[in-house]
């Protein structure tokens, strides 16, 4: 990652990352949108967000969305088989991502941390964005009315999405 990269990205979180990350979905303008996590901090303390919408006109969008009853919104519409699928796929590969020699807590949950239902539009959309099945960040962008030709995932999220899909089905 580049220095300029992890500026943007503290100055959009408000903070100092408090991990490693990768830039996996760019603005039109080559901004950050979505980083993907590690699945430990720096710290070693579990990450069970992997996808995390950065983009500050997506967060501010998306929490206008949920202010309005937008997470019940999406519960209601959305097929909880395919929500289910999608936090199992999601936990797969976050789980396939740690480091073979941590001991320590393991991250938990499927989307954002969850179990199961929706917990937080916000991640939702940043998987949907990274390329993931999330049929609750899918309907989370229709709502918001966003236009695909405006995002562009890194190559490497990409790969590694074919990649973990083969993987974990």
């Amino acid at each position: 990652m580049s220095q300029g990269d992890w500026e943007t990205v503290a100055a959009l979180l408000g903070r100092s990352p408090l991990g490693a990350f990768e830039v996996v979905v760019r603005d039109a303008t080559g901004g950050p949108v979505v980083i993907l996590n590690s699945p430990l901090l720096d710290d070693g303390t579990p990450m069970p967000t992997r996808y995390w919408l950065v983009g500050r006109l997506e967060r501010d969008m998306v929490s206008r969305l949920e202010s309005t009853g937008g997470v019940r919104a999406a519960e209601a519409v959305v097929d909880p088989t395919e929500l289910e699928a999608a936090h199992k796929l999601y936990r797969a590969l976050r789980d396939a991502a740690m480091p073979a020699e941590h001991t320590g807590p393991q991250p938990a949950g499927g989307v954002g941390g969850t179990r199961r239902g929706v917990k937080c539009l916000h991640a939702h959309l940043a998987w949907y964005l990274a390329g993931g099945p999330d049929p609750v960040g899918r309907w989370t962008f229709e709502q918001l009315g966003l236009d695909p030709s405006d995002y562009q995932r890194a190559e490497s999220q990409d790969r590694a999405l074919r990649r973990g899909f083969r993987g974990a089905s």
